[in-house]
C-alpha cells in the first residue's frame, strides 16, 4: 500500500500521470522501502508484492478465459452451460479478504457473489458452468481464488508472513513434544 502511494506521489511530483511515470514511481518506491526495511519492519512485505503481482496476473487470465467462455455460449447456437448455486465455506477472516475474494468472482464472467452468510463462514455463489461437480468447483475457487487472497494479504487474509508460518511451524514442533 505504502509503495502505491510513493508512486502516486511520483507522478504528482513529475506533473503528467503516464503508466511510465506511476511505472517508475513504483518501482523506485519499491527500492526504497526494500532499503528502509529494517527500520519499519515490514518483513512480509517483498512476499506479499509478488503474491499481490500473482493474484492480478491470475485474475487476469481467469477474466480472459471466462469472457472467451461466455462469447463462445452467446455465440453458438444451443446451451452449453449447467448453472448452479455454490455455497463455498470461508477460511478467510477479514472483511477485507471476503470482499476482495467476493468481487473478483463478480468480475469474471460467468459467476456472480450472491451473498455471505451472516457468520461469514459461506459465500454464496451463482456459476454459469458447473464443469464437473459442485464439489469440485468449490474446491477449485478455494484452491485458486481464496489461496491466492490470503497469500496476497498477509495476516489481512489469516495467512501470514513466510517467516510467520515458518516460526508457527517451529513453535507447534516444540509444544507437541
Amino acid at each position: 500500500m505504502l509503495t502505491l502511494i510513493l508512486a502516486l506521489i511520483w507522478t504528482a511530483v513529475q506533473g503528467e500521470f503516464t503508466l511510465i511515470n506511476f511505472v517508475v514511481g513504483f518501482t523506485l518506491g519499491y527500492v526504497v522501502l526494500r532499503i528502509l526495511r529494517p527500520l519499519l519492519g515490514q518483513a512480509g512485505y517483498d512476499a506479499r508484492v509478488w503474491y499481490q503481482v500473482s493474484l492480478a496476473g491470475f485474475f487476469v487470465k481467469e477474466l480472459v478465459k471466462s469472457s472467451l467462455r461466455v462469447a463462445f455460449e452467446v455465440i453458438t447456437p444451443g446451451h452449453h452451460m449447467r448453472a448452479g448455486i455454490l455455497a463455498v465455506p470461508l477460511d478467510l477472516k477479514s472483511d477485507l479478504g471476503i470482499t476482495l475474494l467476493a468481487n473478483l468472482i463478480s468480475l469474471t464472467p460467468g459467476t456472480l457473489s450472491l451473498d455471505v452468510s451472516d457468520d461469514n463462514k459461506y459465500l454464496f455463489i451463482h456459476a454459469m458452468y458447473i464443469d464437473k461437480s459442485p464439489e469440485e468447483d468449490v474446491q477449485h475457487i478455494k484452491d485458486t481464488f481464496e489461496r491466492r487472497i490470503m497469500l496476497a494479504l498477509g495476516k489481512d487474509g489469516q495467512v501470514s508472513t513466510i517467516a510467520d508460518r515458518a516460526a508457527a511451524v517451529a513453535s507447534a514442533g516444540r509444544t507437541s513434544t
